[in-house]
């Protein structure tokens, strides 16, 4: 019985897998808010009410879809954070980790970029909780460094937030980049957060 158990829930992972990245790839050429259903589970060679055994709607099926692109960055954003110092190696590593995100995973960056400002609600706010969850992990982690001494809470959170937002900026200007301006926008990318950086170990000047 357990057996059976196994194969049936092995399968049904399965199908929700293909409904994910049959939706991600129907996404290349347009939004969610006009992906229909039907198409999903067509491209899918499975029935309509299949859908529902795997999401409540396609709202939902966003959602999952946010969760793929950047749940698992978050180890990998917190794994850099702890192990480079503020300064050229983490700048270095920050964009580093952009630019092979944006090679590997450019459905995903499209989708987030896409749907940051799109029509769904639900999938907004799931990538809005998202970038808030990151910016959370990058103020935990200044908090611990010694720049941080005689920083508020929300101005160091206002810094992580900022370092977020510039991640998302340049993946998306990544995405757009023909392969030979790519490195130039590394670069520009570089350069911003070194003028960030500036401004952090100064911000408490008189």
């Amino acid at each position: 019985m357990s057996h059976t158990l196994g194969i049936r829930q092995a399968q049904k992972q399965k199908t929700r897998q293909a409904l994910l990245d049959a939706a991600l790839q129907l996404l290349e050429e347009q939004s969610l808010s006009s992906l229909g259903l039907r198409e999903v589970t067509r491209a899918v060679g499975v029935a309509p009410t299949a859908f529902y055994r795997h999401f409540r709607d396609m709202d939902d099926l966003g959602v999952a879809l946010v969760e793929e692109a950047l749940g698992s960055l978050h180890t990998t954003l917190s794994s850099l954070l702890s192990a480079t110092g503020d300064g050229e190696e983490r700048i270095a590593a920050a964009v580093e980790l952009i630019v092979t995100y944006v090679r590997t995973h450019p459905a995903h960056v499209r989708f987030i970029s896409r749907e940051l400002h799109g029509g769904v609600q639900a999938v907004r706010s799931a990538i809005g909780d998202q970038l808030a969850l990151f910016a959370q992990e990058v103020k935990d982690q200044f908090a611990q460094e010694p720049e941080a001494a005689g920083w508020d809470e929300d101005d160091l959170l206002m810094l992580a937030g900022t370092y977020v937002d510039h991640m998302v900026m340049t993946a998306s200007a990544l995405l757009e980049a023909a392969p030979d301006a790519q490195e130039r926008v590394a670069d520009r990318a570089r350069r911003q957060l070194r003028l960030v950086s500036l401004g952090r170990h100064h911000w408490l000047d008189d």
